[in-house]
């Protein structure tokens, strides 16, 4: 049943708005929170190259893999019940987190990483619902949805900033349970505050579609990651046929289920595929950076985390300025345009960053680049659902959404990757000679791990080693750099070629989709 409040929303409906806001910043912050702490997981849980890439994105992409299938649960099972649910399971895993760091095992820690995903992906689509739901008159329902989209690209750039805080006086594990004080909150005032919603008339969950969903998308990461770590070897390329397959597979199953999981429809609307592209493009070619600056800044600049998180201040406060900015931009020139515009601004971030050597020059790129990135954020899935008919706003939403994760997992798992093979091939040719083997070859693995090793060394030789693999993560750095240069092109492209045509509103495309579908 639903017990939505019609007419003006009250006092109620705002602080129960407050107490959706704030696990929605949490949601997107916990992306980044990690980055500062990368150096200290290296040393304390010695994981693998592949295994510290797993450990940083394996939470993006199973809250993207898991965001449509939670909108379904939740429009049949109530918002606010899976909203707790998840709220509840978020806290437990975040204290399991913190287990895996005292026991120091990279394998229970990226496990712990994965079902805190799936707990994050029962709240986001819970919280817009509920706000949706709570607002109903028009102005203060966009009011609102306004500041969830600004406390969710804020979490964005705030993620590294409150890690680096945090580490600057604590134990690096209690970085988990920067958001337990919240989940808390939410599940003490949720019931006070927010009202059941459900929608007796959503579709069947295919579990069978959810499987294969997330077959597609994981054995391609891990031929992505296995690649950068081993080559061209065939578990690799086994794993990447296999997702292939299974993506294949989804597909399929889509066009022929009568209540699918993603409406493949969607995708014939040029516009809104054009909108998924630039959420996913422009979210890839900014975390592919945002994710190697914090180290930048600790293991080659050598600043503590508490500077590497002030130094990263700079950056969060361009990222709320350019998305403050985008409504009034789009009031004179089209969403296009201003996606494009921020972008070049993001490419000029890029180019510095590709000259980077110098940890002030890394915190200056990612400043610039989080400036133009904003339009992006806000305007991405806006686009999407402008572009999709209003009875498939809802898929449309949680497309957009899911584009938007998937996107910064990739980022950090595609390009992460592209920076490791980098790192690796030139410690391959640069490792000082004298260096015993057991050190050259944990040198070999990550930069964090060469700093660790090189302090059982003569000084002589670990100063050689430590510049060699600062040169290479430089190198790396420079390289993921150059990709995000490429991907910014591609998302200036596709919006001033492309999306530039969408239709202004939903009621406008609705007929270009019933031609297809007729």
């Amino acid at each position: 049943m639903n017990t939505e409040k019609k007419g003006k929303a009250g006092p109620r409906e705002w602080l129960g708005l407050a107490a959706l806001l704030l696990p929605t910043m949490l949601l997107t912050a916990d992306l980044g929170v990690l980055w500062l702490a990368t150096p200290y997981i290296t040393a304390d849980l010695n994981p693998s190259s592949a295994e510290l890439l797993w450990i940083t994105d394996i939470y993006g992409f199973m809250t993207s893999g898991f965001l449509v299938v939670m909108g379904t649960l939740g429009d049949r099972a109530g918002r606010r019940r899976l909203l707790l649910s998840g709220a509840a399971a978020y806290l437990l895993l975040e204290v399991a987190m913190l287990v895996s760091a005292v026991v120091a095992s990279p394998e229970l820690l990226i496990g712990a990483r994965a079902l805190l995903g799936v707990a994050g992906a029962a709240i986001l689509p819970s919280t817009l619902s509920l706000i949706s739901a709570m607002f109903t008159d028009p102005g203060q329902r966009t009011r609102a949805i306004s500041l969830w989209a600004t406390a969710l690209a804020l979490g964005v750039g705030l993620g590294p900033v409150f890690g680096g805080l945090m580490l600057g006086g604590l134990w690096w594990g209690w970085v988990f349970l920067m958001g337990a004080p919240i989940m808390v909150l939410v599940l003490a005032v949720g019931r006070l505050l927010l009202p059941e919603h459900r929608d007796t008339s959503a579709g069947r969950l295919d579990l069978a579609s959810v499987v294969l969903f997330l077959l597609g998308i994981l054995p391609v990461v891990y031929a992505v990651k296995r690649i950068a770590e081993y080559g061209w070897q065939a578990p690799a390329i086994v794993a990447g046929l296999a997702g292939l397959v299974f993506a294949y597979l989804f597909v399929r199953r889509q066009r022929r289920l009568t209540s699918p999981l993603l409406d493949l429809r969607l995708f014939t609307n040029r516009s809104f595929a054009a909108a998924l592209a630039v959420l996913f493009v422009g979210m890839m070619a900014l975390n592919s950076v945002e994710y190697l600056v914090p180290q930048f800044l600790q293991l080659v600049g050598g600043l503590s985390p508490l500077a590497g998180g002030l130094w990263l201040l700079p950056s969060a406060a361009t990222f709320l300025l350019g998305s403050q900015l985008t409504p009034m931009m789009v009031r004179r020139f089209q969403p296009a345009y201003v996606i494009a515009g921020g972008t070049l601004i993001s490419l000029i971030g890029y180019v510095v960053a590709i000259q980077a050597t110098t940890p002030l020059a890394a915190a200056v790129a990612v400043t610039i680049i989080m400036l133009g990135i904003g339009p992006i954020s806000v305007l991405g899935t806006d686009l999407a659902v402008n572009a999709a008919p209003p009875e498939s706003a809802g898929s449309a939403a949680a497309a957009g959404q899911t584009a938007y994760d998937l996107g910064l997992a990739m980022g950090i798992a595609v390009t992460g990757s592209v920076a490791v093979a980098v790192y690796r091939d030139s410690m391959a040719t640069t490792t000082p000679a004298g260096t015993p083997s057991e050190a050259a070859e944990a040198a070999h693995d990550t930069l964090g791990a060469a700093v660790a090793a090189a302090q059982d060394l003569p000084d002589s030789v670990a100063a050689q080693l430590v510049q060699a693999a600062k040169d290479a993560f430089v190198s790396g750095f420079q390289v993921a750099a150059t990709v995000s240069a490429v991907l910014a092109v591609i998302v200036i492209a596709i919006a001033v070629t492309v999306l530039r045509y969408r239709p202004t509103t939903a009621a406008e495309a609705e007929p270009q989709l019933q031609k297809v579908t007729s």
